[in-house]
């Protein structure tokens, strides 16, 4: 016996209607789980994108300046510097990087902590920026004088003395072109770094207590030793204590200096690039063994030179360090 065709045609539409509420169902579900993958995403976004770092107008390096370091001042401020000044006395700028900058020394004897960098502006108006400077932990160690000197004598020490004494007038008076001779970044002199002694240390002579202001790097006789920038070489010469040394004038008071080595390749007047040979390392002077002692001074002053070129070049690690 047939169905009535009215009860057919019933099933036949709730079927279709469960089928229609499935399909809603299922794309309610669907819409469900795309958004909370889109939100789980956007999330994650603004948890591992780190904020943008916004450039101090007036930026200082390092951000931990002690006696004996160089600083490095750089304008980030919209506007045209005429001058930068520390402690209100003007000191000298250039444009490095497409930015306006100032390297100045911080004195190894300063005892003065609070100073102030003022940027002046083209057209006036002017920004400052407070500076602290963090004592440095006084170091000594012992070091004996080589019997080629006298050895560990009171008249060594005295003779010592005076010799460093009328050396390094020479090297003070070395001239400086006002504008900087170079238009690259500084570089180590050697390739290998390695540091066995740092700057800032006293040395105990006898009874004589002398700063180490510089820093040896490690280097065995005969190691090639190159120019850390372009300059003009002002000294090429032997020194009884700083022995066989040479001096290059960057220009802008930037001087760096290499000592006791056992060859020179330059003379007094040459135009030296980044990278040129100077000559080899050694162990001539007042030394115990085999290195290359590099000095870096601004406008005269002794400066820390690993704190000068973390300004140019990555820091090497504590290890290469010898710390």
């Amino acid at each position: 016996m047939k169905k009535p065709a009215h009860k057919h045609a019933g099933k036949r539409k709730d079927e279709k209607h469960r089928t229609k509420y499935t399909r809603l169902i299922c794309g309610a579900i669907a819409c469900m789980l795309i958004g909370a993958v889109i939100f789980s995403v956007l999330h994650m976004q603004r948890r591992t994108v780190p904020p943008v770092k916004v450039a101090e107008p007036i930026e200082i390096q390092p951000q931990a300046i002690m006696p004996g370091d160089p600083v490095y001042v750089t304008v980030n401020a919209t506007g045209t510097p005429s001058a930068i000044l520390w402690d209100a006395k003007s000191v000298p700028i250039f444009h490095y990087a497409g930015k306006t900058r100032a390297l100045l020394p911080v004195s190894f004897n300063e005892k003065v902590l609070a100073h102030t960098v003022t940027v002046q502006f083209v057209g006036g108006g002017a920004m400052t920026k407070d500076v602290r400077i963090t004592p440095r932990e006084k170091i000594e160690k012992p070091l004996g004088i080589p019997e080629k000197l006298g050895g560990n004598t009171q008249a060594a020490a005295t003779t010592l003395v005076n010799n460093l004494a009328r050396e390094n007038a020479v090297l003070n008076a070395v001239h400086t072109e006002p504008e900087p001779l170079w238009n690259k970044t500084f570089r180590y002199p050697l390739t290998d770094v390695f540091v066995t002694d740092p700057y800032g240390y006293g040395r105990q002579t006898v009874n004589q207590s002398i700063a180490h202001k510089g820093t040896d790097f490690r280097a065995v006789i005969g190691t090639d030793v190159h120019a850390m920038n372009r300059g003009i070489v002002r000294i090429a010469r032997p020194f009884t204590v700083y022995g066989n040394t040479v001096v290059i004038d960057h220009g802008l008071g930037v001087q760096t200096l290499y000592m006791h080595m056992s060859e020179l390749r330059v003379r007094e007047g040459d135009v030296v690039e980044l990278g040129t040979l100077l000559g080899k390392s050694g162990d001539t002077g007042y030394v115990e063994a085999a290195h290359l002692h590099i000095s870096v001074k601004i406008r005269g002053v002794s400066i820390d030179p690993m704190t000068f070129m973390g300004f140019f070049t990555p820091k090497i690690s504590d290890a290469d360090q010898g710390l």
